[in-house]
């Protein structure tokens, strides 16, 4: 992929589709699925497609490392997350057009990280598309995404990023937030050599209102989600400091 980071910023900002979100929007799905949604969008936002963000936190790299970060995110699509950690790491993870990609390095110097192909690509599009909850209003069910509820508190959203699919399972709290979210990834977690589809997924401790959408905005993710290998699997903890949905002049 040899597009700069400000050249995939650019294609990744999908102007919203003409409307607002009104309760009208989710008419028919199940009933948690409606409360996930009538609260997570605020009456009158736009149907934003992405999101700028902005966020901090710690990613583990051997041990815990600070970092901050900035991403466009377009849920369908693909995002970019250019980031420095501890202060010396640069690089970006992406994914757009079918293909993914990472690449890292020490002082802008010395590469420490570099990585693309199939395996990369499908790992990236489950990624990009799972982060869809940063991004309430792609969800919705005219962007092609499928709803299901097993109970009051568990909802399941089934979509595909080009050739990835993808089942998300969302559970909530009382009030319809995300507690948690888990899905299969497809990766290498045991850096074995052989990647398969992998349990992934996060829990949440904390929700904000940026531009008329409620997110999960402190929270933590990584691989095993739910097992008992979930201590080692953790490798996320993140903070959002800004969002903002993509306008149509963007």
């Amino acid at each position: 992929m040899t597009m700069s980071v400000a050249e995939l910023e650019g294609r990744l900002a999908w102007p919203p589709v003409p409307g607002a979100f009104s309760e009208a929007e989710v008419e028919g799905l199940p009933a948690p699925v409606r409360r996930y949604f009538v609260k997570a969008i605020a009456p009158g936002t736009a149907l934003a497609l992405s999101a700028r963000l902005r966020m901090r936190g710690t990613i583990k790299i051997g041990r815990w490392l600070p970092f901050r970060a900035r991403e466009v995110l377009a849920p369908h699509h693909g995002f970019v997350w250019p980031a420095r950690v501890a202060g010396l790491i640069t690089g970006a993870d992406r994914y757009l057009d079918g293909e993914g990609a990472l690449e890292w390095k020490l002082a802008g110097l010395k590469t420490l990280a570099r990585a693309e192909g199939p395996d990369v690509s499908r790992s990236a599009a489950g990624r990009g598309g799972a982060e869809a909850l940063w991004v309430p209003t792609s969800l919705l069910p005219r962007f092609g995404v499928q709803w299901t509820a097993t109970t009051d508190t568990q909802i399941v959203a089934g979509y595909r990023v080009d050739d990835t699919p993808l089942e998300v399972h969302y559970d909530l709290d009382e009030l319809g937030r995300p507690r948690s979210v888990t899905f299969d990834r497809w990766g290498d977690p045991d850096q074995s050599g052989v990647w398969s589809w992998h349990r992934a997924g996060g829990e949440f401790r904390a929700y904000h209102r940026f531009d008329g959408v409620t997110v999960p905005s402190e929270g933590r993710f990584g691989w095993f989600y739910g097992t008992n290998r979930w201590a080692d699997g953790e490798f996320f903890r993140y903070r959002i400091t800004e969002l903002t949905l993509t306008r149509a002049s963007s």
